[in-house]
C-alpha cells in the first residue's frame, strides 16, 4: 500500500512554484496540493463534503448558510488550488453555476488531470488574474464571492485595497456575501486592516477563526463573511463551536479594528509571510 500510495505521487513545476500532489495516508481517493511546501488545498475525489482543513470548514459553513440548503448558487472562486470549495457546493448545491479566477495556468492542468472535476459540476475554470477579472464582470452577477487567493503563502496587495473591495460589492447581488480567508498572526495588524477595508463597501460582518488566532497568540486563518444584510450568527456559532477544533464568532468588529481606515490601493500591501517552520510537520 505504502508503494502505490508513493507511486501516486505527482511533483512538477508550475507558474507559482513546486507543486505537489501528495496522496493522503488515512483517505485513498484523498489528496493534499501544497505550493512550494506550504498546503493549499485538500480534496477527496470521493467524497467532495470532505473538508480536511479547518478554515474551509468555516468558508463551507458560511456557505451552507447564505442560502436555503440545497439551493443553487451563483458562485465567483478568485483563487482556485485544488478546487476544494467549487467540488464542495457542486455536490451541495446541485444546479448551480460556478466559475473560478486562477492565476496559473500549469496549476489549472495539472489539477484538471491529477484530480478531475465531476462532469456535472458547472464549474468553469478561468486563467486570469483575480482583479482584472472582477473589473471586468457585470454587477450583481453573483450570490457568494469567495475570496481565497495566496501567491505563495501571501494575499497580493492588489487584492488587499478598497477598490477591489469595492469591485468585489459591485460584481455581487444585493443580497450576496462575500466570504474572504485572511492569514495572519500577532497583532493581527493586516487582519484589522482587511476587515475595515471589506466593511467599507460590506458593512454587515463578523470573523470566524480559532480562538488563538483572534486574540493574536499565533498564526492562523480568519474567515471574514461581509455583505449588505445581517450574517446569520447563531448558526455560524453553533457550527465553529461544534468542530473539530472549535472555533469562535466575533462580531464586534469595531472593538476588533480599533479605529483602522480602509487601505487604497496607494498603501495596500501583501498579507504577511507565514512563520518559518509552520508547515514542516504537514508536509
Amino acid at each position: 500500500m505504502a508503494q502505490r500510495k508513493a507511486s501516486r505521487r505527482r511533483v512538477e513545476t508550475v507558474a507559482s512554484g513546486v507543486a505537489e500532489l501528495v496522496p493522503d495516508p488515512d483517505r485513498d481517493t484523498a489528496f493534499t496540493l501544497m505550493l512550494d511546501g506550504a498546503p493549499q488545498s485538500h480534496v477527496d475525489l470521493a467524497d467532495p463534503t470532505y473538508l480536511q482543513f479547518e478554515y474551509v470548514r468555516r468558508m463551507a459553513s458560511a456557505i451552507d448558510l447564505v442560502a436555503p440548503a440545497g439551493r443553487p448558487l451563483r458562485a465567483l472562486h478568485l483563487g482556485g488550488g485544488a478546487l476544494t470549495l467549487p467540488r464542495y457546493i457542486a455536490a451541495t448545491r446541485p444546479g448551480s453555476a460556478q466559475r473560478v479566477v486562477e492565476i496559473d495556468g500549469p496549476l489549472v492542468e495539472l489539477v484538471r488531470q491529477a484530480l478531475p472535476l465531476p462532469a456535472s459540476g458547472n464549474i468553469r475554470v478561468r486563467v486570469a488574474d483575480a482583479r482584472a477579472a472582477v473589473e471586468g464582470m457585470r454587477d450583481a452577477g453573483y450570490d457568494v464571492v469567495i475570496l481565497d487567493v495566496f501567491a505563495g503563502a501571501r494575499t497580493p496587495a492588489h487584492l488587499a485595497s478598497a477598490e477591489f473591495a469595492q469591485q468585489v460589492a459591485r460584481v455581487l447581488d444585493p443580497t450576496g456575501w462575500l466570504i474572504a480567508n485572511v492569514a495572519d498572526g500577532p497583532p493581527l495588524k493586516y487582519a484589522r486592516s482587511q476587515v475595515a477595508t471589506i466593511r467599507a463597501s460590506l458593512p454587515e460582518a463578523c470573523l470566524i477563526a480559532d480562538a488563538g488566532v483572534l486574540r493574536g497568540r499565533r498564526f492562523g486563518n480568519l474567515v471574514v463573511l461581509a455583505g449588505r444584510t445581517p450574517p446569520p450568527l447563531a448558526e455560524l456559532t453553533r457550527r465553529a463551536a461544534g468542530d473539530w477544533f472549535p472555533g469562535r464568532v466575533e462580531t464586534d468588529l469595531d472593538r476588533f479594528t480599533g479605529g483602522v481606515a480602509p487601505v487604497p490601493d496607494a498603501s495596500a500591501v501583501p498579507s504577511p509571510p507565514p512563520p518559518e517552520g509552520l508547515f514542516g510537520n504537514r508536509k
